[in-house]
């Protein structure tokens, strides 16, 4: 039988690569894709461990593009070709990779089946150690790989059911797999997920002798089985899986190992395992990290939802420098999302990257010095979006709340005499005023117990003493130089109340209105 030509298709665009994989019935030609990736980064780790024939590249790509792809794949591996996609306007980018002996080049906006069949069967038979099977020679009929890869990107099509029958023989189906976010080393991904792999078949021959199974064509931090087996050994899967999280528990960096629910028919994968166990995997961001082992039909009571956290309080609560309060609103309700471990991840790092933004801005409406928090919050976002639990994020949370809280007392120190000859003109021009505390507290969002406090703290007079002391100064200035009766400068000064102004006047001057205009104008006839 002849060797399949292995093919590695490499853009920065899903839907482009998508296309690429579903414009043929490759495996029908002779060929087979053996992953995707992209950039040319990802692309040379894919070629280390997969060793394709070709290499399908987009020229233009972040991280690494497809020139310095070629020059690196000719370069380390000779032996395998290399086939260009470029748009119109790049082809002094193709012209150059031609020079570092590219086999050919595809122009996307022209990308159709019959041409890229020519090509790649023309690049294929450049390459000594292949024979392509010729042209109706390859079985006609489908494959399982075929079969699984189209199934998981959601194309509908009439399965081969005697093909089917053949390859799973048992009455159920069934998802196991790991998440292996946490169990990856940097640069050990590859040896990491074969490490598992290989456990995982141990433990299923081991556990299931007559199971068919066979790993789904996901990304590279999931390692998947789908495993046929009869409905009476749905148990031993799971014993099997306890097995694998026990020693997941005694390991470092260990997986999060998920058992989906079952399914009896083969056109059900792509729901039960987008739908289910994706979800179901996706639950072990907010489940305790202890936990290495995630069951369809064994997950905690998680009745009721979490309120929606009311932004509008707290920003008022930052308005009126209410900030520990603040605070603690805040880390509860984040909190209560954490514990409800079917809150969406996505969502939750998202609240909690907004919020650091909104924190941002409210504070800097309160004049504050921004500039580190500022370029903090950006670290916060990339942090918290690459985080792979939820106590990561609340941890990076509590961080920044922490630097928000050295800018506020910073702020607070070095601005505390400013604030405080604001608050004191602020008087002094609205002393006639019914003014209040709670007046005050709410023109310079205060909480007007903390005002109450900072006042005293910051002047020799409390807020009510110094309010009477300028509306005494006043009344002094009018008894002194005008002919308006005592009741109306009583009034003029702010006082309802005619006798409470007499008493507080009399307290401060050491003589009642009626006698200090007696003693002054006695003064001036003398």
């Amino acid at each position: 039988m002849a060797i399949a030509c292995r093919v590695l298709i490499v853009d920065d665009e899903l839907l482009v690569r998508q296309g690429i994989k579903h414009l043929l019935n490759w495996e029908h030609e002779g060929f087979q894709i053996i992953g995707e990736a992209s950039n040319g980064k990802e692309a040379l780790e894919l070629i280390e461990r997969e060793e394709p024939h070709i290499v399908i590249t987009d020229i233009v790509m972040p991280v690494m593009g497809g020139e310095e792809l070629t020059r690196a794949i000719k370069s380390r591996y000779p032996q395998i070709e290399v086939i260009i996609l470029s748009s119109f306007g790049e082809f002094d980018y193709v012209r150059s990779t031609f020079q570092s002996g590219v086999a050919d080049y595809i122009l996307k906006p022209k990308l159709e089946a019959f041409q890229l069949l020519d090509i790649v069967k023309r690049t294929a038979r450049k390459i000594p150690s292949l024979k392509l099977e010729e042209e109706g020679e390859a079985d006609s009929g489908q494959t399982i790989p075929w079969m699984l890869d189209k199934l998981l990107s959601g194309y509908e099509f009439d399965l081969d059911e005697h093909v089917v029958a053949q390859a799973f023989p048992h009455d159920s189906f069934q998802l196991i797999g790991a998440d292996l976010m946490q169990a990856q080393g940097k640069g050990n991904e590859w040896h990491e997920e074969q490490h598992w792999l290989d456990r995982l078949g141990a433990e299923l021959e081991q556990e299931l002798h007559g199971a068919v199974y066979t790993k789904l064509p996901t990304d590279s931090n999931n390692i998947v089985m789908l495993v046929n087996l009869n409905k009476a050994d749905k148990d031993k899967i799971i014993r099997l899986g306890r097995r694998l999280a026990v020693n997941s528990e005694v390991q470092h960096a260990a997986p999060i190992w998920t058992i989906g629910e079952p399914f009896t028919r083969l056109e059900e994968l792509s729901a039960s395992f987008k739908e289910q166990y994706l979800t179901l995997s996706s639950y072990r961001f907010f489940l305790p990290i202890s936990q290495h082992l995630i069951v369809y039909n064994e997950l905690p009571p998680n009745d009721g939802e979490v309120e929606s956290f009311n932004m509008n309080h707290f920003s008022e609560l930052m308005s009126r420098r209410q900030f520990d309060e603040a605070f603690e609103a805040l880390i509860e309700h984040v909190n209560s999302l954490a514990a409800h471990y079917k809150t969406d991840v996505f969502e939750f790092k998202s609240f909690v990257g907004n919020v650091i933004f909104n924190i941002t801005i409210l504070l800097s409406r309160l004049d504050s010095d921004m500039k580190k928090l500022e370029e903090a919050k950006y670290t916060y976002f990339k942090q918290i979006g690459e985080a792979n639990h939820a106590n990561e994020a609340i941890s990076l949370l509590h961080a920044f709340l922490s630097e928000a809280n050295d800018v506020i007392e910073k702020r607070s120190a070095a601005g505390s005499n400013s604030n405080m000859t604001q608050l004191l003109l602020f008087i002094r021009e609205n002393y006639a005023e019914s003014l209040s505390l709670t007046e005050l507290a709410k023109h310079f969002h205060f909480n007007p117990s903390y005002l109450s406090s900072y006042f005293t703290a910051h002047n020799k007079e409390g807020f009510s003493e110094y309010l009477n002391k300028i509306r005494v100064e006043k009344a002094a200035d009018l008894l002194r130089d005008s002919a308006v009766s005592i009741s109306e400068i009583s009034s003029m000064v702010g006082y309802s109340d005619h006798s409470y102004f007499t008493k507080v006047f009399k307290k401060l001057t050491g003589l009642s209105p009626s006698h200090y205009r007696k003693q002054y104008t006695t003064k001036k006839r003398d």
